[in-house]
């Protein structure tokens, strides 16, 4: 599948399942994205594939890639994206998906940056874990809703 097939035909029905269509929530698509370093000596500039937000913050960054790609190569990108949130104070969340494999990131801002990465989900391997990445995606959006 390519990238588009995997946004409209995987990721779609998750983000509605999970409840992301929905008041408090918002969505965009292909957001250009600028993060500089502090000295500014180094601008990265990219599009992130969706971002879920509120508007008091980003919710959810999603990185999707064509069925063929590793999620390895989505990681660093989803992460740098995560980066350009406007509230790194509080965690968060990215998601990366080829269509068939899933995997959760996590990034905060305490003394220094720390992210994290959630186990692979794969259709491939347990047939449950689309059941899975949809109970994280609800338990995403029942925080939100609950702050």
């Amino acid at each position: 599948m390519l990238e588009p097939v995997v946004k409209l035909v995987v990721l779609s029905p998750l983000l509605k399942w999970a409840g992301f269509y929905r008041h408090p929530f918002f969505l965009t698509g292909e957001k250009e994205v600028k993060i500089s370093s502090e000295d500014e000596a180094t601008i990265i500039t990219g599009m992130l594939d969706i971002l879920v937000f509120t508007p008091e913050f980003w919710v959810l960054v999603i990185e999707a890639k064509k069925t063929a790609y590793s999620l390895e190569v989505g990681i660093p990108q989803a992460l740098a994206y995560m980066l350009a949130s406007p509230n790194l104070e509080k965690p968060n969340y990215g998601f990366v998906t080829n269509g068939t494999d899933f995997i959760f990131l996590k990034l905060i801002q305490q003394e220094k940056l720390i992210d994290s990465e959630s186990d692979l989900f794969s259709m491939h391997r347990r047939h449950n874990d689309l059941w899975n990445v949809l109970q994280i995606l609800k338990g995403l959006s029942r925080l939100v809703v609950q702050m």
